[in-house]
């Protein structure tokens, strides 16, 4: 096998490779890291080879153990962003404000991808403290989609997204607070799920809060994401959140869907004057016929709150940028969105704040009973084609850099706030101003839904619906 033709495995099916002894989880992981260190579109920000090979011969030799069965992503490459800690890898959230440290303990999904046999190749890039829409940190390079390297790779799981893209890993570890997963997935055409809040927990180490973020993966197929999930979906002690337990995801992408009622959405949520690509539509017009011809019903879904409502997010997020541990003497270093940020969340009062959280339980509500009919909803994940990088960021005008994201990004923070559950499928590609660029289609379904969205993505995979 060559090089290209074992960048391209899924996930499932490298470590299926290793297990029929084809490869050796050393070859395999001084492959990707030959492609890592090839990378020119901002994947990375931390390489650690040594630590990935030692790494990958403990691997081997618990596998060559005869009493020894690997789990199906035993022996994988798959690198972790830089919002989590690993043992023994530098920590730096995207952020020069932040002195660089070395963790003593991994985060607690950093652990279970340990535990189920996978190789940490290093950090990925991301932007100060996974703020923004795109992945532009200050003294890094940009995280750029493969399709147009003038293009962003989204954010704030960028670099995770260039990784898989580009091919240097089948699979990498990301995070979602307003749509971290979903964008880089549409910009970079791969497949990203946010889990249901309560799915996926933030323990041991760290706690819900508000809990707008979740962890999860960007990779290339359906089952890849499910096989993950099935890694992540772990309780631990003290969870403020926790999802009924399921069986297997994995197993779930192979059971058979009965027909859904499924909503289609095009119209913005939560910037009404956001505008919408025409491809953007399509990629939906795409999955609604898809879906028709696989037997489903389809009709129109109505905006499920005034796009007002959603001013509980801004606020909730603002105040979550204060919780970013800055050393005083090092607020002149952040940069000047981060900066915007912190000085509105200080501005908001304890009443003000719980206001905002029971406004968007409030939304949570409206948005339930808007869309109690349905089972599924698409709408596009973006509104336009990935942006060209530096088109988002405007570090003298900190607060259009911020609405210019919420119009590029009109439908993500929803489910945040929600905490339903949402996937990104890769379904459609278009020229625009003469390069083919990737859309993306985003279907979401009731909280703890994902084994019914994953079968759904499978059957919609297996129709061939998604574009390469």
């Amino acid at each position: 096998m060559d090089d290209a033709d074992l960048a391209a495995l899924s996930a499932l099916d490298l470590a299926a490779t290793i297990r029929r002894r084809e490869l050796s989880i050393p070859e395999v992981t001084e492959a990707a890291l030959r492609r890592a260190a090839a990378d020119e579109l901002g994947a990375f920000v931390h390489l650690a080879p040594d630590w990935a090979t030692t790494r990958a011969r403990a691997l081997q030799e618990l596998l060559d153990r005869p009493d020894f069965t690997p789990g199906p992503l035993f022996g994988v490459p798959l690198p972790i962003k830089d919002l989590n800690q690993v043992v023994g890898m530098p920590t730096r959230f995207g952020s020069p404000a932040l002195p660089e440290y070395l963790p003593q303990a991994d985060d607690g999904i950093v652990r279970l991808l340990a535990e189920a046999g996978t190789v940490a190749l290093g950090k990925t890039t991301t932007p100060e403290f996974g703020l923004p829409c795109y992945t532009e940190p200050e003294n890094q390079r940009p995280a750029r989609t493969p399709y147009d390297p003038t293009r962003t790779a989204g954010g704030s799981s960028g670099g995770a997204a260039v990784a898989v893209a580009t091919q240097i890993v089948p699979i990498a570890q990301a995070s979602d607070g307003g749509g971290s997963i979903r964008i880089p997935a549409a910009c970079c055409g791969l497949v990203g799920l946010k889990p249901s809040r309560g799915r996926v927990s933030p323990g041991p180490l760290g706690v819900d809060g508000v809990a707008l973020s979740t962890a999860g993966v960007l990779t290339r197929t359906v089952r890849d994401t499910a096989a993950a999930l099935d890694v992540l979906a772990h309780r631990w002690p003290g969870d403020t959140f926790t999802a009924p337990r399921e069986a297997s995801f994995l197993a779930a992408c192979d059971v058979p869907v009965a027909p859904l009622r499924v909503g289609v959405l095009t119209d913005p949520v939560i910037a009404a004057d956001a505008p919408v690509h025409p491809e953007a539509k399509v990629a939906v017009a795409k999955t609604a016929q898809a879906l028709a011809d696989l037997g489903h019903r389809l009709e129109p879904a109505p905006v499920p709150f005034p796009a007002e409502q959603w001013d509980a997010f801004e606020a909730i997020w603002a105040v979550g940028a204060l919780g970013a541990p800055v050393p005083p003497e090092n607020e002149h270093l952040l940069r000047p969105l981060t900066r915007w940020l912190r000085d509105k969340g200080r501005t908001i009062s304890g009443d003000t704040y719980a206001r905002a959280v029971n406004s968007a339980q409030q939304t949570t509500r409206g948005a339930a009973e808007a869309w109690a009919d349905f089972d599924v909803v698409i709408m596009p994940t973006l509104a336009q084609p990935p942006a060209r990088i530096g088109e988002l960021r405007n570090d003298a005008d900190p607060a259009r850099d911020f609405a210019d994201q919420t119009r590029f990004t009109p439908w993500t923070s929803v489910f945040n706030i929600t905490g339903w559950p949402a996937i990104s499928l890769p379904v459609h590609t278009a020229a625009i101003d003469g390069v083919v660029l990737p859309f993306g289609a985003m279907l979401t379904g009731k909280l703890f839904d994902e084994a019914r969205l994953l079968a759904l993505s499978a059957q919609l995979e297996a129709a061939g619906v998604f574009a390469r």
